[in-house]
């Protein structure tokens, strides 16, 4: 079946524009919680990437790369996001208070803390929510 974006040059680029997106929405989900960044805008590069393959390669093949279904990501996104609050409230400080460990193995690396584990749950909250709304306008 033809797809209605049925343009050699824009498969081509979005080939390489893809792989750009997710990268950079990488590096802002891990820049984030110690500068501008986070899950938010990192969820909205990866999904103009997404919608951008659903374009041109179609719904099913978005479907076939991501395996899980969007809405799911919304769950454990939330569930993510909410459980990094009770770290917190569990160790007696204020709901969703920020904690950071440094492994010792990790010696001159970032510290790992809670504001990751919140930004992670944005991330899948945000993006689950794009994908669900992109791959439905463009199955319908």
């Amino acid at each position: 079946m033809k797809n209605a974006m049925d343009s050699y040059i824009l498969r081509a680029a979005t080939r390489l524009l893809v792989g750009l997106m997710l990268v950079f929405a990488a590096y802002l989900l891990f820049r984030g919680h110690n500068a501008p960044g986070g899950g938010f805008s990192a969820a909205l590069v990866a999904g103009t990437g997404f919608a951008l393959f659903a374009i041109t390669e179609g719904p099913a093949a978005v479907r076939r790369a991501l395996r899980i279904d969007p809405r799911s990501w919304i769950a454990w996104g939330l569930m993510l996001a909410l459980g990094s609050g009770l770290v917190a409230a569990t160790t007696g400080h204020p709901y969703l208070t920020g904690l950071w460990w440094t492994p010792d193995w990790l010696d001159g690396l970032p510290a790992f803390g809670t504001p990751l584990l919140f930004d992670v749950g944005v991330f899948l909250v945000v993006l689950g929510t794009i994908l669900t709304l992109v791959l439905k306008l463009e199955e319908d």
